[in-house]
């Protein structure tokens, strides 16, 4: 062989050796670095959350009759304390004649023994054409009524009424305003 022909086969060799070393060692470095344990820093740690649900759903009977459907975008049960802290709370109630009263509320929070609630943060209650808003209202599962001791306001078509306080009877269809009860009305109002 000529010493160029040498020397034209010899740099292609050292360059494919070059780059079978490198594959060689890079395939041991990560290999390596793969089976290191990844540490992972800055953890928070809910130490009161006994379980954390994205998306809860839940539908409540009293012998055999829905009571109400509630969904919550997020649900955290909470250690030893019987209470699911609700986020984006969507409930729907359902009256003994089978209408429907639908609850919205920022926060909740959900009994889970006795299935009593607290809704607060812009709450909104809708029922047929009455809508009533209030800053907090708790429900009481035995005796399937909704009340707030904050204030309230009902509007229905182009009447409002607001008071300090307030409780309907799901069951009755009936509400009770309490305390300092106001309110504009228009001529064809009808509180049926």
């Amino acid at each position: 062989m000529t010493h160029s022909l040498k020397q034209k086969l010899t740099i292609p060799l050292i360059g494919l050796l070059i780059l079978i070393i490198i594959i060689i060692i890079g395939f041991f470095y990560f290999d390596k670095l793969l089976s290191k344990p990844l540490k992972i820093h800055d953890i928070k740690i809910d130490t009161k959350a006994a379980l954390k649900l994205n998306v809860l759903k839940q539908i409540s009977k009293k012998n055999g009759v829905k009571e109400w459907e509630l969904t919550a975008a997020s649900a955290t049960l909470l250690k030893n304390e019987e209470k699911a802290v609700l986020i984006d709370v969507s409930i729907i109630f359902f009256t003994k004649d089978n209408k429907k009263v639908h609850l919205t509320s920022e926060k909740g929070v959900l009994n889970t023994k006795t299935h009593d609630m607290i809704f607060s943060d812009n709450v909104v209650v809708r029922h047929e054409t009455s809508v009533l808003r209030t800053d907090k209202l708790h429900y009481n599962k035995k005796e399937h009524i909704i009340t707030s001791n904050t204030h309230v306001t009902l509007e229905k078509e182009n009447s409002v009424i607001e008071a300090d306080s307030m409780t309907t009877n799901l069951n009755d269809n009936m509400t009770i305003l309490k305390g300092h009860v106001k309110g504009t009305f228009s001529e064809d109002f009808n509180i049926l």
